[in-house]
């Protein structure tokens, strides 16, 4: 993976940063695996807006993607690896050998042609196998984790993120988690072997603000520069300052802790992520 600085042809083009795209084998998706995607443009049923800085964008297609790996011991090969509109990560398209197709999250180092497989035994600790964690050596860096057997992967899924497999026990696997955070999961959970793939999508620069409608975000309003009415850090003469850093419902930013001490899963965070 690579990334491409432009030159500075147009004001749009001179600090513009773009992707290589060099892993990326297909521009054209499966359609078999394509759903509509519909724009609610922030508002709700009532047609009121409830969510700010959503709307226009260019139309897109969901890829049916296969988070829960539950095909278990058949093996599958990596047709393509392809661009997805709704996510950071690239994806890959598998053909399983008893002829069914199916759209996952790829690993970094993910190759066309290259064998996988899902399964509780007997299988490797490679590149794109997904596995239960009681499976899985100590010390392997792991992507596509679920919290609940059976719900499919909600952790490290985006793009250049990765867990750690620190330690095991009879029931719970210590991971360490892409935000910091040491958490207690189920053995019998399922992860993915690999880091996430593009991970130079941090990397990347916008370079004019187009491009960010054309992916369906508007113009976001500073606070400070609301009147009091609409932000508790509106108003004030000229330029002063807005007060403590703090939310639209007066919540404080910038440090202050606001995850619940009765939480029910509290008790299955090791290690706290850091400030």
């Amino acid at each position: 993976m690579s990334v491409r600085k432009l030159k500075p042809i147009t004001p749009g083009q001179r600090f513009r940063v773009v992707n290589g795209y060099d892993a990326i084998t297909t521009d054209k998706p499966e359609k078999s695996l394509l759903a509509p995607k519909k724009r609610s443009g922030g508002r709700n049923s009532q047609g009121k807006m409830t969510m700010r800085y959503i709307g226009g964008g260019h139309k897109q297609r969901y890829r049916i993607i296969d988070f829960k790996r539950s095909k278990t011991g058949i093996p599958a090969e990596v047709k393509s690896i392809e661009y997805d509109p709704n996510r950071t990560a690239f994806i890959a398209l598998l053909n399983y050998q008893d002829g069914e197709k199916a759209y996952v999250v790829a690993q970094t180092g993910l190759q066309v042609g290259q064998t996988i497989v899902s399964g509780t035994s007997n299988v490797a600790p490679e590149i794109g196998n997904a596995m239960p964690l009681s499976q899985i050596p100590l010390g392997t860096i792991i992507s596509c984790v679920e919290l609940r057997p059976g719900q499919g992967a909600v952790m490290a899924r985006s793009a250049g993120t990765f867990a750690q497999l620190m330690a095991r026990g009879e029931k719970f696997a210590s991971i360490k988690l892409p935000s910091g955070e040491t958490r207690l999961v189920l053995i019998t959970c399922m992860a993915t072997v690999g880091v996430v793939s593009n991970s130079d999508h941090q990397l990347l620069v916008s370079g004019k603000a187009g491009r960010s409608r054309w992916l369906g975000r508007r113009p976001r309003t500073r606070p400070v520069v609301m009147n009091p009415v609409d932000h508790p850090m509106g108003g004030g003469e000229g330029k002063s300052s807005g007060g403590h850093p703090r939310s639209r419902n007066g919540i404080p930013a910038k440090g202050y802790r606001t995850r619940s001490k009765t939480k029910a899963s509290n008790k299955y965070i090791v290690e706290r992520r850091k400030k």
